[in-house]
C-alpha cells in the first residue's frame, strides 16, 4: 500500500532545494536561509535590507505551505513581524516570480493583499511533487 504522506526527510530536502533557488534570485546567501517541517512546512529568508518606514528593523521573506511567500518586517523577538505583502497565488512559484514579488514590494508595488487571502488547500504529498524539479539527487 503506498503511503499518504512523503517522508518528512524528503520533503525538507525538496523544500531546501526550492528556497536555496529562490534565495539564488533574490541575492541572498544559503547561510540567510532556514527550512523547518513540523505541523506547517515553512521557510524564512534574511534579506540584506531595510524598509524606509522601519530602518531599525531587518526585512524577512518568509514561506509556509498554506500562504505561500510574504514580505515582512522582523520586529521584537517576542512580538509577530509586520507583513508588508503576500504573494500567495501559489505555494510554489518559480523563483524568478519570488524575485520579482520582493523587487516590486521593495519598489512600492505590493504584489498581495494584506492581510493574507485564504489558506490554500495543499497536501504533504501535491506539495512535494511541485517540490520535486527543484530536488537534485542525493550523493551516492
Amino acid at each position: 500500500m503506498e503511503h499518504p504522506e512523503p517522508d518528512a526527510r524528503t520533503l525538507e530536502r525538496a523544500l531546501g532545494e526550492y528556497v536555496r533557488a529562490v534565495a539564488a534570485a533574490v541575492g541572498v546567501p544559503d547561510e540567510s536561509t532556514t527550512v523547518e517541517i513540523s505541523d506547517t512546512a515553512t521557510a524564512y529568508l534574511g534579506l540584506p535590507r531595510r524598509w524606509p518606514g522601519r530602518p531599525d528593523h531587518d526585512v524577512m521573506l518568509v514561506w509556509n505551505e498554506q500562504r505561500g511567500w510574504s514580505l515582512a518586517v522582523e520586529t521584537d523577538p517576542a512580538a509577530p513581524p509586520i507583513v508588508l505583502a503576500h504573494q500567495g497565488d501559489d505555494v510554489v512559484l518559480a523563483p524568478e516570480a519570488v524575485a520579482r514579488f520582493v523587487a516590486d514590494t521593495a519598489a512600492g508595488r505590493p504584489a498581495g493583499p494584506v492581510p493574507a487571502g485564504p489558506v490554500i488547500d495543499v497536501t504533504r504529498r501535491s506539495l512535494a511533487e511541485r517540490l520535486k524539479p527543484y530536488l537534485r539527487d542525493a550523493p551516492g
